[in-house]
């Protein structure tokens, strides 16, 4: 679609839609919603480890699990966006994640945890790609940079403020498991009614449903794949960072540090998003490629404050390496991602972001999932010591590329 189909779409039928601003900010909602839905558990597992008595490992994998859903999301649907339409598949994201969302409020097992984990990994995953690929086409006029400034922003915060609300709640409020869930019901439900408004940017859909490819397709073409390696490898470690603490945070406040207030985990987690979102509006004026190259730079520093908070047991400690690591995924999400978008076809974005997404949700869940295990077999210290080599490794596979095919060139 070029910039001058904007303005009037060519399908058949007559409705009402947002305008162009309008439509902007409901896609900026929708996703941080949906990225909401994978920190609102955050604050609840120590809750869920106590009543449903589950060990560290299983703690660790109905965390990760939502990565299956993901991968599912983004392997079959990736494409599915440029085919039918922008708001056909974000109304899809959205009712997966109304379905997670009810699993979730009445769980009553370990069983429903992993289906409810799944489900908004799907939801996610369908939701992140189209939403972003939405966002460049309705902002592609004004700059390549401000449509995964706003993404990323909107990612981040909707994860720092599903985290702090279910923590308030639980901590404050009755029904700690249940009452989350139904304020973030409420929430999605009406960014879905707003979505069903939203303008579509894909003018010309297939007419039916045979004219769809449902054929696996998340692919990079050759002549990108250099320069796709640091943004996607990059993403992975900025993920990774924000995994450790979705996941394993309120386990190290309780274990390590003695916190057992669920408001205190939320606020790590809302600290960590505010300096992510923080991170990517302040230095928007900055290139992809530079905005990725201090991320990594910053990569190794943060992962070494980390362990030094659990090695010295300090509450101190742990709130500056948070600002640290939000720093760096912030600068390497935004960066990477915007390099995703740059280097894309346009008749093949929301696949190239596809691509781009698994490397980052794969970051988001295994790196959590190695932790678990050797935190059960050997103790946190060396899955820690285990996780920070694992950072780095990445991060210097990336700073090779980044520096050796990336361009140079801004974004503006």
């Amino acid at each position: 679609m070029t910039s001058g189909d904007y303005s009037r779409s060519k399908r058949s039928d007559v409705r009402i839609e947002f305008g162009r601003t309008a439509t902007i900010a409901v896609v900026a909602a929708m996703i941080g919603v949906l990225f909401a839905g994978s920190t609102v558990v955050t604050p609840l597992y120590v809750i869920y480890k106590q009543q449903f008595g589950f060990s560290q490992i299983s703690l660790t994998l109905i965390y990760a699990v939502y990565v299956a859903g993901n991968l599912a999301a983004l392997l079959w649907f990736g494409r599915l966006s440029d085919q039918i339409g922008r708001r056909q598949v974000a109304l899809v994201a959205m009712g997966l994640a109304i379905v997670s969302a009810i699993v979730f409020l009445f769980a009553r097992g370990v069983a429903s945890l992993y289906v409810g984990r799944i489900l908004s990994g799907l939801a996610i995953g369908i939701g992140a790609g189209t939403g972003t690929a939405w966002l460049a086409e309705l902002i592609a006029e004004e700059s390549k940079s401000r449509a995964t400034v706003i993404a990323t922003s909107a990612n981040f915060t909707g994860l720092g403020i599903g985290a702090l609300t279910a923590g308030l709640l639980a901590e404050y409020v009755s029904w700690p498991l249940q009452l989350p869930y139904i304020v973030y019901l409420l929430a999605l439900l009406l960014v879905a009614m707003l979505v069903w408004f939203a303008h579509e940017t894909v003018s010309q859909p297939p007419y039916s449903l045979q004219d769809v490819s449902m054929r696996s397709r998340v692919s990079v073409p050759s002549e990108i794949r250099a320069k796709f390696v640091a943004p996607a490898v990059t993403g992975f470690g900025a993920m990774a960072l924000v995994g450790f603490y979705a996941a394993l945070a309120p386990t190290l406040l309780a274990d390590q540090l003695r916190v057992t207030n669920h408001a205190i985990a939320g606020a790590i987690f809302l600290e960590l998003a505010v300096f992510v979102a923080g991170a990517i509006v302040a230095t928007q004026s900055l290139s992809s490629r530079t905005a990725m190259l201090l991320a990594l730079a910053l990569m190794i520093p943060s992962v070494a404050l980390l362990l030094t908070a659990q090695l010295m047991r300090s509450m101190l400690v742990l709130v500056i390496a948070t600002a640290v690591c939000a720093v760096a995924a912030g600068l390497g999400y935004r960066g990477s991602l915007q390099l995703a978008n740059q280097i894309a076809p346009q008749d093949r974005r929301a696949e190239i972001v596809s691509s781009y997404f698994i490397c980052g949700f794969a970051g988001n869940a295994l790196p959590v999932i190695g932790i678990g295990i050797i935190s059960t077999l050997a103790g946190p210290i060396p899955a820690s010591l285990v996780f920070a080599a694992t950072i780095a490794a990445f991060t210097l596979v990336a700073l090779y590329f980044g520096t050796r095919y990336v361009s140079g060139k801004p974004d503006f």
